[in-house]
């Protein structure tokens, strides 16, 4: 079920570099009863290209929960202050390119 990392913008920091998929309802609460009966699939499957440092990040900020009962739309991820902030400062970071040939 994994998804390949590809180019592109990311939706929360704006910079063009290599995306990974968030879901916006974390995998880690897909098994549980609640959600199998409140969602369907592709609910549970919905997600969001973000880069790395993004991504990293709002895991940083946020458990799994936090993230499925209050940040479950990118709207909602872009609105939070801290995030909103921290996507800033990500912003103005270099991308770093992978050298293949080391």
């Amino acid at each position: 079920m994994g998804q390949k990392a590809k180019m592109g913008r990311c939706c929360c920091c704006q910079r063009e570099t290599w995306l990974t998929f968030h879901h916006l309802i974390p995998r880690k609460v897909h098994r549980r009863s609640h959600f199998k009966k409140h969602y369907d699939k592709d609910q549970l499957a919905a997600g969001i290209l973000i880069c790395r440092q993004c991504h990293n990040g709002i895991h940083r900020f946020y458990d799994e929960m936090t993230l499925t009962r209050v940040f479950a739309t990118p709207e909602a991820l872009i609105a939070d202050p801290a995030l909103n902030e921290y996507f800033s400062w990500v912003a103005k970071q270099r991308i770093r390119t992978v050298d293949k040939g080391r």
